[in-house]
C-alpha cells in the first residue's frame, strides 16, 4: 500500500493533467530538433585579441567575414576573463560596426563654431609642431639651483590601457626624452 499525502496527490494529479493537456495540442518537438540553424560564424576568421577598455587584459575572440566585423565575445581559454566580459567588452563590436563611429580627422579652429574634416597627414603633423613649440616655449634646462633637469611642465602624457608592456615602455622613454615631468596612465584614474 503506497501512502500518499494529500498535498502529494494534488501535486501527482496536476503533473498528470498538464501532460494531457500538452498531448491534446500537438507539441511535436520532433521536426524543430531535426533543423539545426547555421551558426553566424561558420565560415567567418577568428582572430584572438585583449579588450581595449581597462588595464585588465580581457580576451576577446572576434569573428570577421569579408573584412568586417561580425561577432565579438569573450576568450573562453583566456586566462584572466575565461570568456566572460563586463558591460564595456559586450559592447565592443559597436565600436567596429557603428555607424556612428568617426574614420575622419575632425578639426575645428580656436573660437570657430564649425567642424572641418582634415587628413591624417596634416593631424599628426599638426600635434608634432605644437608639441615641439611647446616644449621649445616652456623648457627648462637649470632649476633654481643650477643643477640640469632638462625638463618642461607645460605637456603631460596620458597612457592608454590599450597598451602592452613594451608599448608602455617605448611611451615612456618618448615623454621622457621629451622632457616630460607629468606621465600618467589611464588605468589609474
Amino acid at each position: 500500500m503506497v501512502k500518499l499525502s494529500r498535498r502529494g496527490f494534488l501535486a501527482a494529479s496536476g503533473t498528470v493533467a498538464a501532460g494531457g493537456v500538452l498531448s491534446r495540442l500537438g507539441l511535436d518537438l520532433g521536426p524543430s530538433a531535426a533543423y539545426a540553424q547555421e551558426f553566424k560564424t561558420k565560415y567567418a576568421k577568428e582572430s584572438t585579441t585583449i579588450c581595449p577598455y581597462c588595464g585588465v587584459g580581457c580576451g576577446l575572440i572576434v569573428s570577421a567575414r569579408d573584412g568586417a566585423v561580425i561577432n565579438v565575445e569573450g576568450d573562453p581559454d583566456h586566462v584572466i576573463n575565461k570568456g566572460s566580459l563586463c558591460c564595456k567588452g559586450q559592447a565592443l563590436f559597436q565600436v567596429a560596426t557603428s555607424d556612428r563611429r568617426l574614420k575622419k580627422v575632425l578639426y575645428r579652429a580656436p573660437r570657430s563654431t564649425k567642424w572641418e574634416e582634415k587628413d591624417w597627414d596634416w593631424a599628426i603633423n599638426t600635434i608634432a609642431d605644437r608639441i615641439k613649440a611647446t616644449r621649445d616655449k616652456y623648457f627648462t634646462e637649470k632649476d633654481s639651483k643650477g643643477r640640469v633637469v632638462n625638463r618642461t611642465h607645460a605637456i603631460a602624457g596620458l597612457g592608454g590601457a590599450a597598451l602592452d608592456n613594451e608599448e608602455c615602455y617605448l611611451y615612456g622613454k618618448l615623454m621622457r626624452a621629451l622632457g616630460m615631468v607629468f606621465v600618467e596612465h589611464q588605468a589609474r584614474i
